[in-house]
């Protein structure tokens, strides 16, 4: 378990775990459910590495065929149930576990399914509360105002307040815990077969997976979210998060004050009630910041139906099942990427997610600083070429199951978070920039033991950028004229420190006396003697020897670094 995942996750996540002679043959049943679902999948892919399955070569996958798995696999989580809807929802993060297309695909997963009927819920709403149902509440309208695959959401008054009232779905933990068996029983045998990287990845994306939904079933750690996440916040009049009502919650009900507000995405309406927009997205990126790089604890799920505005602009945030946690450590150097971000540091950018153990060391850093800089301009509102991401990819595709990237599940949720809110800052403000929200945080908040030193490296960037602007255009002017006179000199400084340049020349000279020695002594052969043509074989001869032996006393030596390896990593560690 990772710095960021402490015991109390760990704890949470075993409590009241369905177990038992039922779910094992609950569990039964699944695998084969499941397996006989995922038998195209199968053939498929053991049809890519071998085209015959058991001989000849592996297969090319097109993309256009890659969308159409994807589509097919979207489908088949939908049927197999909540589990499987919330492991789409999952993957759909992991671009180090699948392909861009399935990604893309199963984004569009939503978490919605038929509500469960009344006289389902009210048994257990009533034995989880130790009352009727009309005794503990003053009203409840039995018709729930959202719902989802795990729970349920019902409106309600307690004392004359409105209240939410959240259900966990009947038997849902049986359900979850017989397939989370089957999907721990068919992990290793994926990893098995899967590429070396891709093998690590599945390996702890199951665990990570099932800690995951147990927790977010676990109502009783969305209540202390609720409260720990609301108390950082409870000095700030411009944001709302529901308070929890302890005297009606228990691990499978969450009772929360009830929060009107406008649709975050409702851009027409959020217009109307005069809400600056820019604004907006301005608070909602600094509390966001907030909640991950801060206090370490934030809301994972920001999608617009979990997101409003009401009249006066306070910000409002639901639905707390979601939630992601970050250590200490991981927080330092999520501020180290911010910091590179806002000075447009790529290579420091790539040293922090080396550190968060989300970048291979070994990797590619040329490309993948160029994967970096795409990324950023990204951030930064400016249109990418398509040949340019093309080229990209291009790079990436011969590596694409030893791609570099392995992002550990709290970072997988924290660029979850970053991903869905750019897109809901972007339709609040079309010409929202990250990047520079980014900025402006550093430099004005930054951390407290650095804060001044971190302002005083972006503001140097920036007068050396705003330097360079000035000095640039008089000199490239005054070049531009000495070219047009003709008077343009270029001169070339070479540094040999090794002693490359004589060991050439030598190369070279030898090489001219070993290729030229041949015709010569051709020519001793036809109009001279035998000894003169003896002496130019053996001059040829002991050049080509001479040659030969110098290219191998420089085989052992090389040009290049060695490799920073994980395990160098793990050693370095070790000895701090």
């Amino acid at each position: 378990m990772s710095e960021s995942q402490p015991a109390e996750r760990s704890q949470s996540s075993q409590r009241r775990q369905p177990s038992g002679l039922g779910v094992r043959l609950r569990a039964l049943w699944r695998a084969l459910v499941v397996a006989w679902q995922f038998v195209p999948f199968l053939w498929a892919w053991a049809r890519d590495r071998k085209r015959f399955l058991f001989f000849g070569r592996s297969r090319d996958v097109t993309s256009e065929q890659r969308v159409q798995r994807a589509r097919r696999l979207k489908t088949t989580f939908v049927e197999l149930g909540p589990a499987f809807i919330k492991l789409g929802q999952m993957l759909s993060t992991r671009p180090d576990a699948l392909p861009a297309e399935y990604i893309e695909v199963l984004s569009e997963l939503q978490d919605k399914v038929p509500p469960e009927p009344w006289a389902e819920i009210e048994p257990l709403l009533a034995s989880e509360l130790g009352a009727p149902v009309d005794e503990r509440f003053d009203e409840f309208d039995t018709d729930p105002i959202s719902g989802a695959s795990l729970g349920q959401v019902y409106e309600a008054s307690i004392d004359g307040q409105r209240v939410a009232v959240k259900v966990l779905r009947p038997d849902i933990r049986e359900r979850v815990e017989s397939d989370l068996r089957v999907l721990e029983t068919l992990t290793p045998v994926l990893a098995r077969g899967a590429e070396p990287a891709q093998a690590y990845t599945l390996e702890n994306l199951s665990e990570e997976f099932a800690a995951t939904i147990r927790e977010e079933m676990d109502y009783a750690h969305e209540a202390r979210m609720l409260r720990d996440i609301g108390a950082s916040f409870a000095d700030r009049d411009d944001v709302a998060i529901p308070e929890v009502v302890a005297s009606h919650s228990t691990d499978r009900v969450v009772t929360m004050t009830y929060l009107d507000g406008v649709k975050i995405d409702a851009v027409e309406r959020i217009d109307e009630l005069g809400v600056d927009r820019g604004e907006l997205v301005q608070r909602l990126e600094e509390v966001y910041i907030q909640m991950i790089v801060e206090d370490g604890r934030f809301h994972a799920d920001p999608h617009p139906g979990n997101l409003a505005v009401q009249a006066d602009g306070t910000l409002v945030f639901y639905d707390f099942g979601m939630t992601g946690q970050l250590g200490p450590r991981t927080r330092e150097q999520l501020m180290e990427f911010y910091v590179g971000l806002a000075a447009d540091d790529v290579e420091r950018v790539m040293d922090a997610f080396v550190a968060m153990g989300a970048l291979d060391p070994a990797a590619n850093r040329d490309v993948m600083a160029e994967a970096f800089e795409i990324v950023i301009e990204q951030f930064r509102g400016e249109d990418i070429s398509e040949y340019r991401v093309e080229q990209l990819v291009g790079q990436f595709e011969s590596q694409l199951y030893e791609f570099p990237m392995r992002l550990p599940q709290d970072l997988a949720l924290v660029v979850r978070v970053t991903t869905v809110l750019e897109g809901v800052c972007r339709t609040l403000d079309p010409e929202f920039d990250f990047i520079e929200i980014i900025t402006d945080y550093v430099m004005e908040q930054g951390q407290a033991d650095a804060g001044e030193a971190i302002r005083e490296e972006i503001q140097e960037t920036v007068t050396r950028g705003a330097r360079s602007l000035v000095t640039t255009a008089p000199r490239a002017e005054r070049a531009l004229d000495i070219a047009e006179r003709g008077e343009l000199t270029l001169a070339t400084v070479l540094k040999d420190g090794d002693g490359l340049a004589r060991q050439m020349a030598k190369r070279l000279l030898l090489g001219f006396v070993a290729a030229a020695g041949i015709p010569v002594a051709a020519l001793f052969y036809v109009d001279a003697t035998l000894p003169s043509m003896t002496l130019a074989l053996g001059v040829t001869g002991f050049s080509l020897a001479a040659l030969v032996w110098s290219f191998r006393r420089s085989r052992g030596s090389s040009l290049g670094s060695p490799q920073f390896t994980r395990h160098e990593m793990r050693r370095r560690e070790d000895q701090r």
